[in-house]
This record gives structure tokens, C-alpha cells and sequence, in this order.
């Protein structure tokens, strides 16, 4: 009699222990939901943000609510959320360079990506695009890597961080067209558009936005866009694929992630409210034009195993490349 007892109070408190994070995951969100943007007002992150925390609003009727943590190439913010309490009300929209990237550059990682972390959606792939100022040379990617092939190292190219979509994009170009060039990093795209347009640097693998008054003003030349089919926004640039290296294709993607424990019922509640999302044509309209952002959802099983897969990928390009963190 004793034992049953002993046996009946252990299951009572086990599910006891159970219950609250079963009550928390039915009646989520029940408060402001923080949207983490590990990157400064303004960009490309940001915009996408905005639009996400828009339509979950609408569509839950609770506030979703950005909040900007720039820093070290998106790790800053990533590491906020990795550290938040894991019940659903911070998440974080982070890009490839954060979660797949930096963990093979920098040593004294704050965060394991893959295990602090859980992935609840992915959001959206952007382009980039390869600029040159227009006092430059080539007007193709062919000529481009001629004379790249004539002077190796000679011509220098602006990133925005290391790490950085922009220079990942440029390194994985190197390698694809053999040559080679000189990295000239810069504290965001801000800073190193204006030496591209100055003449000071060569070229820049800029995310779209940033480049497109000039590309319109005739101040910078594209020479091909990063994605595997052209675009509906600038249908007369190339692809770098087809302008001269096949095979190339370096999109950047982003995604929503929450803290390691979050309850399962909340990730699957906000994947299915975030694809709802981003079905709505009016929005895929926006990020395309906004951002060059092409949206993509799936389930959190799938996306996790897809950020599995870009972490190994781009440890193969990082240590070919020989990139070391700050």
C-alpha cells in the first residue's frame, strides 16, 4: 500500500511539472512577442522583420514587436535569444552568416547554433549582386575574371563584415573562377558601398536594395546577381552562373529561431502562423521588390535539418578559404 502511494505521488508531481508548460504552449501568445533583428535598423533583415511582425499581429491579435540587436555580424542578437527564457516570447530572424557561418569562423563562439537553438521556420532566400563602380573595366563576369586572372590579388573587393553574406559570396566567387583578390572589410555595407562608388574598391557583392539607385543612376555596372535564375525585379542582369561561372549560386537565407526548450506546441503554432504569413501575395510582392527577398517556408523538422546541411557546406568553403574571425 505504501509503495502504490510512493508510486501515485511521484506520477502526480511528474505531472505537475508537465502541466504549466502545457497550459503555457495552449494559451500562447498571451503577451508581446519580441522579433530579435541582429542587425542595425534599415536593412534588408529589418524590412523582413517588419512585415513579419505586421502580419503575425494581424493575424493573432497580440503585438509582435522588432527589436534591434546589431553586432559582430548578427551574433550579438542571436546570442540575446539563445540566452532568453525559452517560453515563445523571443525568437530571433537570423541569416546564414549567423547561424552557419561564424560558428566555423569564430573560436569563442557565445552560442552552439545547432543546440542552443531551435529552428521554428525559414522565412526567405535574398540575392545579391556583383557591382562594379562604372569607371571599371569589365563589363561582363568573364572580362571581370580576365582581368583578375592578368593581376592576382590586385583588385580588392568591399565586405561588410566577416563573415557577411557579401564577402562569403565573394570568397565562394573566387574560388568557383580561380582567382584571386584582396578583402577590404568595412563595418557594415553602408560604409563599403561608398568606397565602391568612390573607385576606391573594385567591386562588392551588395545585397540588392542598397545597390539598385545606382545601378538605376548609372554610378555602379551590374554584373550578375548570386541566385540560380535571374530576377523578376532586374530581369536584364544575369546570373553569375550563366555570365561565366556555372554552377555558382550564393543566396543568402533567412530564418526565425527560438531558444533550445522552447515547447514544442509553441514552434509548431508559430511555424503554421509564420507560413500563413508569407502565403499572402500581397507580402512575397513587398519582400521581393523591398528586398530581393524570395520567400520559402517548411516545417521546423525540415528546416532544421536544412541548417544542418549550410552549416557543413559553408565549413567546407570557410576552411578552404582559410577566413579568420576579429
Amino acid at each position: 500500500m505504501k509503495r502504490r502511494l510512493v508510486s501515485c505521488g511521484l506520477a502526480c508531481v511528474s505531472l505537475l511539472g508537465i502541466w504549466p508548460v502545457a497550459a503555457m504552449a495552449q494559451d500562447w501568445p498571451a503577451r508581446t512577442v519580441r522579433i530579435v533583428v541582429p542587425f542595425a535598423p534599415g536593412g534588408a533583415v529589418d524590412f523582413m522583420a517588419r512585415e513579419l511582425a505586421q502580419g503575425l499581429s494581424m493575424r493573432l491579435g497580440k503585438t509582435f514587436v522588432v527589436d534591434n540587436r546589431p553586432g559582430a555580424s548578427g551574433v550579438i542578437g542571436v546570442d540575446a535569444v539563445a540566452k532568453a527564457p525559452a517560453d515563445g516570447y523571443t525568437i530571433v530572424l537570423a541569416n546564414t552568416g549567423a547561424i552557419a557561418i561564424s560558428p566555423h569562423i569564430n573560436k569563442a563562439m557565445p552560442y552552439d547554433a545547432l543546440k542552443d537553438l531551435v529552428a521554428v521556420s525559414a522565412v526567405a532566400k535574398v540575392t545579391n549582386v556583383m557591382v562594379v563602380p562604372s569607371s571599371f573595366a569589365a563589363r561582363s563576369v568573364k572580362q571581370f575574371i580576365a582581368i583578375a586572372k592578368a593581376a592576382p590579388g590586385k583588385i580588392n573587393f568591399a565586405s561588410s563584415g566577416v563573415g557577411a553574406s557579401d564577402q562569403m559570396a565573394a570568397e565562394q566567387f573566387m574560388a568557383m573562377a580561380g582567382i584571386r583578390m584582396t578583402n577590404v572589410p568595412y563595418k557594415g555595407g553602408g560604409p563599403a558601398m561608398i568606397d565602391v562608388l568612390s573607385g576606391n574598391v573594385d567591386v562588392i557583392f551588395s545585397t540588392f536594395p542598397p545597390a539598385v539607385p545606382y545601378m538605376k543612376s548609372g554610378k555602379l555596372r551590374a554584373l550578375g546577381v548570386t541566385s540560380a535564375t535571374r530576377l523578376e525585379i532586374a530581369p536584364d542582369v544575369p546570373t553569375i552562373a550563366e555570365a561565366g561561372v556555372p554552377g555558382y549560386e550564393s543566396d543568402a537565407w533567412y530564418g526565425v529561431f527560438a531558444p533550445a526548450g522552447t515547447p514544442p506546441a509553441i514552434v509548431t503554432a508559430l511555424n503554421a502562423e509564420i507560413t500563413a504569413v508569407l502565403q499572402d501575395p500581397a507580402l512575397q510582392k513587398r519582400l521581393l521588390e523591398g528586398a530581393a527577398a524570395k520567400t520559402f517556408t517548411s516545417s521546423p523538422k525540415v528546416f532544421a535539418t536544412f541548417v544542418a546541411g549550410e552549416s557543413k557546406r559553408w565549413q567546407k568553403i570557410v576552411q578552404a578559404s582559410g577566413i579568420v574571425g576579429e
